[in-house]
């Protein structure tokens, strides 16, 4: 059975405010919890839950009579109150409050006391639910509830990664099991093969913003159904394409059990794809439609988010593993095999090709980006055989870059000062244009008290822990220069993430003895503290933790080089709000985004990283510092050596001097310029309140009035746009572009309108079925053509053969080489993207 604590009457409102995850980003509310037990605070990892559960009797009496702790209460739950009851601040322009965003993840990061997460992925979904929240958009998201969650991490004497799975404790958690009308637990079932699969549904909220998280762990199942929701990419290929069934076709059944009928769809990432493939039945049930026709309107509703940026992080399933356990369910749909599998295939005719679920949702979705501006080009490359008619940089993949939550992750000390001199706003509206401007108006001794106090609170706690696991293993001597590991006023560089390959953490290591000058030079010391995990089965990342653990145990590193364990997100904040710089070396282009750095800029820190992710397009001199270059070299040991080189430089001729120079009254004026103008330059940018708007600008509202317009009297505009669809790919082999001229002879001077004239073959199509474009721009030096420009072309003429004349005009902008190129596309009045069909022409 479940116990409830018995409170106070006057401290009933802990119960509410425990159970909302508010708490995570109001500061003020966390410290309200603190303020109960500071001892159980920390031993319960920050559950307010589970600490209202054990606390005595006596403490809750005692502050239930503190004048002080009553007011205190009264402020936070003054403020949750407005907060909930705040309305839409998104423009969400054409969306209403009956269209209802639905958000599908396989992993959330909102709290270290519920590991339901393993990094960024995680990390931006929950912060994407906050800044939802916020922003007051009619939001809802969709999760598994896993019962060991991911891995508690713990470095052997060795130094090599142990995991330790611990069951969580859901009556601790801020957790309801959803019940019916009838008071009963609500459940639905997922088709495996030979059986259903129940699925229970729990809600957490997080602000506004309800997070339903399914969970397989009920009686009635058979025992390995259970653990589908045991751990979190845990188990092998056939637990992972299980869990991804139930989170996408169970998601969705999920919502309709409880009445919610979301307007658009958004995959984070190709573990949901099936959602696309089950809304898709029930539009074919509820209309008697085709799948073809179904597909329309769902397609259009559906966003989908990449952040992989290289083909092996694509989870791929052999054919016979998909029609094992789906075969059943898409036969059930009128489809053969063929078909389905092709939907997640490059080539739909390669029948030995393994089956991408990334691939669908992509098929499935008509918005689609990756999460920086460079990595839509990388994503563009990955995905281009998907579009084989189309140049790589036509391939529809959009891009919205990631950005984090501040109320988050800024540091209280800092929130304070920002709440002095920007006012609140900079928490609920951090994107108001010239609201950063006020951050030069903070005085320098100020920011840079409060930083310091951040950088040594993280150098006391770097030092216990460190010195924990140096107990541990046995390597408890220290050299002489300090006594003990790290100094509270040295220039502390961060480094903490997942570990893989790509990522180069030990890029700092190949010249020791460079190193070794840096970090021990007497004026101006250096010291790195490092924190991450590996994945469970990735040997090659855990052989770079140990790496990184040896060198930190090497006499000449022991008191300047610390790696920290058990990295989870209330370590991150820590991190980022402690360090001076951040440190980011991936091998470029492989970091889709990265958002610890914008973690870390929000709060005073200065970004030290190549030129990858979000810094690609972030990045100003002055404002941070960029290693190596902006080039790519094909042999990634010559990056390395290269990019190593230039970290060393930037270390010692640039980092330590801006740090170390200091005026009479001790402040580093140079340094802190440079942490105002990073601050006021990245975070109204870089933050998940922008991000989540542009979502709901270029994805939800298009989306939604798509859904609406679609589906009206019995989907008679997709039954049309489908017959349309398949009547144009069928023709489509006919289609071609016969002749073209144009008006250009000799030299033409910028701005001289050129005439261009092509003739098309329209096979059986009528002119009204096509687009007839003029892409054009410069050409390069290997007379490429790089399409800056498109201009339309009118139908002029239908020839007497069949055929058709289009023409339209152009006028280069600058001199130099210039071109152009015909392209032909469908065309289709309630087309919502003409790339829709991934069929293109050429001349």
């Amino acid at each position: 059975m479940h116990v409830e604590p018995v409170l106070p009457p006057a401290l009933e409102p802990l119960r509410t405010l425990a159970r909302n995850l508010f708490w995570t980003w109001n500061t003020d509310a966390a410290a309200l919890f603190e303020r109960i037990d500071r001892d159980a605070w920390e031993k319960t990892n920050h559950n307010p839950v589970r600490l209202l559960q054990v606390a005595p009797v006596e403490t809750m009496q005692a502050l239930a009579a503190d004048h002080g702790f009553l007011l205190h209460l009264e402020r936070v739950t003054a403020s949750f109150e407005g907060y909930m009851a705040r309305s839409r601040r998104a423009d969400a322009s054409g969306m209403s409050l009956d269209d209802t965003i639905a958000y599908f993840s396989l992993e959330y990061a909102l709290t270290e006391s519920l590991a339901n997460y393993s990094g960024g992925l995680g990390v931006l979904a929950g912060d994407h639910l906050k800044s939802a929240s916020d922003l007051g958009l009619p939001f809802v998201a969709v999760g598994l509830l896993y019962h060991q969650g991911y891995f508690q991490q713990a470095l052997g004497p060795d130094g090599w990664q142990q995991e330790d799975y611990h069951g969580i404790d859901m009556a601790s958690q801020p957790l309801t099991r959803i019940r019916d009308g009838h008071g009963e637990p609500l459940s639905v079932s997922v088709p495996f093969e030979g059986r259903d699969v129940s699925v229970a549904i729990w809600r957490l909220d997080v602000g506004q913003v309800p997070l339903f998280l399914l969970d397989t762990r009920l009686e009635r199942n058979e025992v390995a159904d259970r653990e589908i929701t045991g751990r979190l990419y845990g188990g092998d290929i056939e637990l992972r394409i299980q869990q991804e069934m139930v989170l996408g076709i169970g998601g969705v059944r999920a919502l309709h059990a409880m009445g919610i009928q979301p307007s658009v769809c958004h995959m984070n990432e190709g573990h949901s794809a099936l959602l696309g493939v089950d809304r898709i039945r029930i539009v074919m049930e509820e209309s008697g439609a085709t799948f073809d026709e179904a597909r329309v309107p769902v397609s259009a509703a559906t966003a989908f988010t990449t952040h992989t940026a290289v083909a092996a992080g694509i989870d791929l399933f052999p054919p016979e593993l998909v029609e094992k356990h789906l075969g059943h369910y898409y036969t059930g749909m009128g489809l053969d095999a063929r078909t389905f599998l092709g939907l997640g295939r490059s080539n739909p005719h390669d029948d030995a090709e393994p089956f991408s679920m990334a691939l669908l949702g992509l098929r499935l979705s008509g918005y689609r980006n990756g999460v920086s501006k460079l990595h839509r080009s990388v994503s563009r490359k990955l995905w281009e055989s998907a579009w084989p008619q189309l140049p790589q940089d036509q391939v529809p993949i959009d891009s919205i870059t990631n950005g984090v939550h501040l109320p988050t992750w800024v540091s209280h000390e800092l929130g304070e000062l920002y709440d002095r001199y920007l006012g609140r706003e900079w928490r609920d509206e951090p994107t108001r244009p010239g609201l950063w401007d006020e951050v030069d108006s903070i005085p320098d001794e100020a920011l840079w008290q409060a930083h310091e106090r951040q950088r040594e609170r993280l150098v006391y706690r770097a030092r216990d822990e460190s010195r924990e696991v140096a107990v541990r293993s046995g390597t408890t001597s220290s050299s002489p220069s300090l006594g003990q590991a790290l100094d509270p006023k040295a220039l502390t560089i961060g480094f903490a993430r997942r570990f893989a390959g790509y990522k180069r953490a030990t890029l700092l290591f190949r010249d020791l003895g460079r190193l070794e000058r840096i970090v021990n030079n007497p004026q101006r010391p250096v010291q790195f503290i490092f924190s991450g995990k590996a994945h469970p089965r990735d040997e090659g990342a855990k052989q770079l933790i140990r790496e990184v653990l040896q060198h930190s145990r090497m006499p000449e590193f022991r008191d300047r080089l610390v790696l920290l364990e058990r990295y989870d997100v209330e370590l991150a904040r820590s991190l980022v709000q402690g360090c001076d710089v951040w440190l980011n070396t991936p091998l470029r282009p492989l970091e889709a985004s990265g958002t610890s750095g914008m973690k870390a800029t929000a709060n005073g820190a200065l970004h030290l990283s190549v030129m990858d992710g979000w810094w690609w397009e972030a990045y100003r001199p002055g404002l941070g510092w960029a290693i190596g270059r902006d080039s790519l070299d094909d042999d990634p040991e010559v990056q390395d050596a290269f990019d190593s080189s230039s970290l060393y430089d930037l270390l010692e001729n640039e980092v330590t001097g801006s740090f170390y120079t200091r005026d009479p009254d001790g402040v580093p004026r140079d340094w802190v310029r440079r942490m105002k103008l990073s601050i006021g330059e990245f975070a109204p940018v870089f933050n998940t309140s922008r991000m989540v708007g542009e979502y709901a600008r270029k994805a939800y509202a298009p989306a939604a009035a798509s859904w609406r317009r679609l589906r009206e009297n019995n989907l008679a505009a997709a039954r049309d746009q489908a017959e349309w669809l398949g009547r144009v790919t069928a023709a489509w082999d006919g289609v071609e572009v016969l002749s073209v001229e144009d008006t250009a002879h000799g030299d033409v001077l910028a701005g001289t309108p050129i005439e261009v004239t092509a003739r098309v073959a329209s096979a059986s199509l009528r002119p009204a079925d096509l687009r007839v474009d003029i892409l054009h721009g410069s050409a390069d030096a290997a007379g490429d053509l790089i399409a800056e420009h498109e201009t339309p072309m009118s139908l002029v003429l239908q020839t007497e053969d069949g055929n058709s004349v289009f023409s339209g005009t152009f006028a280069p902008e600058q001199g130099g080489s210039v071109g152009y190129a015909i392209r032909i596309l469908p065309l289709h009045p309630d087309l919502h993207s003409p790339f829709v069909a991934g069929l293109a022409k050429w001349s």
